[in-house]
């Protein structure tokens, strides 16, 4: 008998904690330079970092990214990042909900509302999936279920290539995320899983009706690196291992995309780990930042943990944009040298 989706999501925790599956592309944060204003001609204490996204005021241009559910473990994570991102006023998305759409009773799971009634909160599926049954009702279903603001959809050719009999027949998706985002009464984003999204295909997916698009590019979590680890399969690793460097650098892509679309929302996602690359990221024109790992490992000690993460994040944001003379977000826009 094959793997459950919940046995293969709780391996994937194990893995994404305890291996080596970051991106082998350095995704060249580095190379993004600020410029240092030595004058700012403001205090610390006159730097806005509040945000808008899709209609939601956020207190910080944040977004915790989708990572997990479907297991108990998952249930006591997603608690954790809910409730620490409703006090700190960021965005939440969840992991895949197929598991949930498999078994019902894995619902608590994913259910985060009672205990943060007003995060703005984000459901997920995989884009595939609507090749594989999920229906456009489904679909509904989960946001409708989860009291969600909105539909992430994420696209993962090559995670599901290398995955043993993973889910490979991407024909005829566009039409199919066109009915979905029609249909649906909450807006959809769609991004990549850490492999990004060319301008093209975001320009593609925009015509289709996605109401944003989360580049989620190279230099984080390599989505190959993980199914090649756990595979159990030495072969199957070498595979995924020459796939180690694959996708568009999270800054490059998420500047290719801003240029392309000046006026699509943006998420740039992808090997995030500080408040400096945080403002990066929004200088190159990203309307919220996503990260994943740092917070799974926050949320598998405590809340406590996941909240100190994000001050930090917040801390650094802010004084980036000090150090920038930037008083608001929209001024960072102006700090790239």
């Amino acid at each position: 008998m094959g793997e459950s989706t919940e046995q293969r999501k709780s391996r994937h925790l194990d893995v994404c904690l305890d291996e080596d599956v970051a991106s082998r592309l350095d995704a060249g944060w580095s190379a993004v330079r600020l410029r240092h204003e030595a004058l700012p001609e403001i205090a610390l204490a006159d730097v806005d970092v509040a945000a808008t996204f899709l209609g939601h005021p956020l207190r910080t241009p944040l977004l915790i990214s989708s990572m997990t559910g479907g297991t108990p473990r998952a249930a006591s994570i997603n608690r954790r990042l809910a409730v620490s991102a409703e006090a700190a006023g960021v965005a939440f998305a969840l992991g895949s909900g197929r598991a949930m759409l498999e078994d019902a009773a894995l619902r608590a799971t994913f259910d985060v509302r009672p205990v943060a009634p007003k995060v703005v909160l984000f459901a997920n599926l995989g884009a595939v999936q609507l090749n594989y049954g999920v229906t456009v009702d489904a679909a509904r279903r989960l946001v409708d279920d989860l009291g969600a603001d909105g539909l992430y959809l994420h696209l993962n050719p090559l995670q599901e290539a290398i995955q043993r009999d993973g889910d490979t027949n991407f024909r005829r998706l566009e039409p199919k995320i066109a009915a979905l985002c029609a249909a649906l009464e909450v807006p959809v984003i769609v991004k990549s899983v850490g492999s990004g999204i060319a301008p093209s295909t975001a320009a593609r997916l925009v015509g289709c009706g996605a109401a944003a698009i989360d580049v989620a590019g190279a230099g984080g979590t390599s989505w190959a690196l993980v199914e090649g680890r756990r595979a159990g399969d030495a072969r199957r690793e070498r595979i995924a291992e020459a796939f180690g460097d694959w996708g568009h650098p999270t800054p490059r892509a998420t500047a290719a995309l801003r240029a392309a679309l000046p006026s699509t929302p943006l998420v740039a996602s992808g090997g995030i780990r500080d408040g400096v690359q945080v403002a990066k990221a929004l200088a190159l024109g990203a309307d919220l930042a996503g990260l994943a790992l740092p917070f799974l490992r926050a949320a598998e000690t405590s809340e406590a943990a996941c909240a100190e993460l994000i001050d930090e994040l917040v801390t650094g944001l802010r004084i980036a944009m000090f150090a920038t003379g930037s008083r608001s977000v929209a001024d960072l826009r102006e700090a790239l040298v």
